[in-house]
């Protein structure tokens, strides 16, 4: 396995008139050490981008575990229509790639020293750091559910144990019992993701297990995407699919895992299987090197990618405020491109240029039919700003084989973005 990156490579990522503007004009010095900490679809692309545009600087990748385990396309896992090897991708690649690889929980930062703590006291130090720490629950938010309680009432927001865990409850779901699902007010990692869950979910309970139906208790009123999830829904589960609204009464306030209820401020309801998904924040490493603010999140320069709270330290990926960027694999992706070549162009002395960026969102409303959102955005000014005019959804009342279609580019989508990141 091999990463065939190269400048060309990459930039044609980004398209053209974006390449253009960020294009590094000459090596970045020799003597810098650049130090990433997370190796999913953020941390990896900043990592293979710039070791392509800049080979002289010293990349370490520090991640957790020896194998990401993607996020997207877990719901259709979830719901038994994708098989879960699938999903698993290694860093052998990058590390052919010339980037030092290191396993292991990083547990500290040192913004004044430069330093990053790994578990054992190792110590590593950097010029640049980049972190793409994904997200973290925010244990408590919800009465009653704390990280004990995910055993009972599993997330699957993060976590391969906890897709599986998700994915065991629901085959052993008894035909005529209800399946429950909690959704937290925004912002969370990839916004349309619950939807998407819950009509694959409805699709599995429709075809496997037609007496039982699930019920959607939302913290909001509207969502991504939402009259395509809602005409999909009307369409295909019309008897195995309810969303109740945060108007509605649908916010969870407390959950009981023992008695196995959710409770809104009026309503306690009684479930065989409940998916909570809780309200997050960014990646624990995040609050230890003091980048995150009041709400949790990462504040950045959008030009430069760089934290307003501490300088050297860029952050990128699911753990940022970049709305209205959405938190998705997409914006990941092309936030580690922007950043490496931000870095480089750092490092070598000059100052980064904004750009045009993009996101696509594909959304499973079936097996085999998608749905999907463009959006396109600047970051001039060290601001995000979606341009005016640019992205959209898919079309309403469109037919079987348009939604295949979505499908079939979700899926080659996928395989792409992969290959990419991990080779």
């Amino acid at each position: 396995m091999s990463l065939h990156l190269d400048r060309r490579a990459v930039l044609g990522g980004l398209g053209a008139s974006a390449a253009a503007t960020i294009t590094p004009k000459a090596s970045a010095r020799t003597t810098a050490k650049v130090v990433i900490i997370g190796g999913g679809f953020g941390g990896a692309t900043a990592a293979s981008t710039l070791k392509a545009i800049a080979p002289e600087v010293d990349i370490t990748l520090i991640e957790t575990n020896r194998a990401y385990h993607s996020c997207p396309m877990s719901n259709l896992v979830i719901s038994g229509y994708k098989d879960a090897n699938g999903q698993t991708f290694r860093y052998d690649a990058l590390e052919q790639f010339g980037i030092k690889i290191v396993n292991g929980w990083a547990t500290d930062v040192d913004p004044i020293a430069r330093t990053v703590t790994i578990e054992e006291n190792q110590t590593l130090s950097y010029d640049r750091l980049i972190l793409s720490p994904g997200i973290d629950i925010r244990w408590g938010a919800i009465e009653g559910y704390d990280k004990g309680d995910a055993t009972r009432f599993p997330h699957a927001w993060k976590g391969r144990m906890q897709r599986q865990l998700l994915q065991q409850q629901l085959k052993a779901l008894e035909d005529g019992q209800t399946v429950f699902m909690s959704v937290p007010p925004a912002p969370y990692r990839c916004p349309p993701g619950p939807y998407e869950r819950a009509s694959l979910i409805a699709h599995y309970l429709k075809t496997q297990k037609p007496k039982s139906k699930l019920i959607i208790l939302d913290s909001k009123d509207s969502f991504s995407k939402m009259p395509l999830f809602k005409e999909a829904w009307a369409t295909h589960y019309p008897d195995h699919l309810e969303w109740i609204s945060a108007s509605n009464d649908g916010r969870v306030s407390r959950v009981d895992t023992k008695a196995m209820t959710l409770s809104t401020d009026f309503e306690t309801y009684q479930a065989s299987v409940a998916n909570v998904i809780p309200p997050q924040k960014a990646g624990q490493i995040a609050d230890r090197a003091e980048v995150t603010d009041t709400t949790g999140w990462c504040p950045i320069n959008a030009t430069t990618f760089e934290s307003v709270l501490q300088p050297n330290i860029h952050v990128i990926g699911d753990a940022t405020i970049a709305a209205p960027m959405p938190k998705s694999a997409f914006s990941a992706n092309l936030q580690g491109k922007l950043c490496a070549m931000a870095v480089a162009e750092l490092l070598a002395g000059r100052a980064p240029q904004s750009t045009v960026l993009a996101n696509t969102c594909y959304s499973y409303t079936t097996p085999s039919q998608a749905v999907s959102i463009v959006g396109a955005y600047t970051n001039q000014d060290g601001k995000f700003e979606s341009i005016p005019g640019a992205g959209g959804l898919s079309p309403m009342q469109a037919t079987d084989s348009i939604r295949r279609t979505e499908a079939a580019e979700a899926e080659s989508w996928f395989k792409a973005i992969t290959k990419e990141t991990f080779g």
